[in-house]
């Protein structure tokens, strides 16, 4: 028998509640965004650069004709004052999907020892401590309404560890334990918490520019993850899912049969 997903109906889809994306001016984050809008959702959208984000709400109201929002942070860099400011603009609205999405990488694989610090610094800033200061804000919003979704955009780097891309690797493995930890938490509270996992998917992250059965865009992407909330695709993990047919079927042979050994050699070979 085939588990059933869950609704975005039920985190409060056309019933005036706010869904807060973070990266989300392109890829993964902009595609989540027009779909939660699109699906009934007025929006909150954070990222770096102002005028992105203002052309983002543009679209977005033109085509959806909901509420938006946008609260302009460079998370590499991000200030107390920073945080403050998205904290005033959801005090005063129900918010029932928060989609932590940003996120940086290497520009280039490398060894550990050759990277640069900064590079290393900006990858902690923005793959772990911004998803828990952002999420540290609107969990607190979702338990006084006792129903809230979180998805932490995870990464198969953090099921098949790579070699070269080692602060990624890591801090997405980081995001893949603390979303089981925080999802068990949150549960018993109404709150669904979720580590979708993605291989590569057509975004100016993965440097891809041409989708395939393998790779998809960022749209199709979305759209299958939005529909497969609360399954567990191919992840062996609670509360992580790989939403997308073909990355179900990697995550599932990776977790299962593959040996680690031999994907740890093939990845750092590759």
């Amino acid at each position: 028998m085939t588990r059933p997903f869950v609704a975005l109906s039920k985190f409060g889809a056309k019933k005036g509640v706010w869904a807060v994306i973070t990266g989300c001016t392109d890829g993964i984050g902009k595609a989540y965004a027009d779909q939660l809008a699109a699906a009934g959702f007025n929006v909150v959208l954070v990222s770096r650069t102002l005028s992105k984000l203002q052309d983002v709400q543009q679209e977005i109201e033109a085509k959806h004709k909901v509420e938006t929002k946008v609260v302009s942070i460079d998370f590499a860099h991000a200030t107390p004052d920073d945080y403050d400011r998205l904290r005033t603009a959801i005090s005063d609205i129900p918010v029932g999907v928060l989609v932590n999405n940003v996120g940086t990488n290497h520009e280039f694989p490398v060894r550990f020892q050759d990277e640069d610090d900064k590079v290393i610094e900006a990858i902690v800033e923005v793959n772990v401590m911004a998803q828990l200061r952002v999420t540290k804000l609107v969990v607190p919003r979702m338990v006084e309404r006792k129903n809230g979704l979180i998805l932490n955009i995870g990464s198969m780097s953090a099921v098949s560890p790579t070699p070269l891309l080692s602060v990624y690797s890591g801090s997405k493995s980081f995001l893949r334990v603390w979303s089981q930890t925080l999802g068990e938490e949150l549960a018993s509270q109404g709150i669904l918490v979720e580590c979708v996992n993605a291989y590569f998917v057509v975004s100016s992250m993965s440097k891809v520019r041409r989708a395939s059965y393998a790779i998809p865009s960022a749209d199709t992407y979305v759209r299958s993850a939005l529909k497969r909330i609360g399954l567990h695709g191919g992840s062996a993990v609670p509360f992580n899912n790989s939403p997308y047919l073909p990355h179900a079927i990697i995550d599932w042979l990776v977790e299962r049969v593959l040996p680690r050994r031999l994907m740890l050699t093939y990845n750092h070979r590759t």
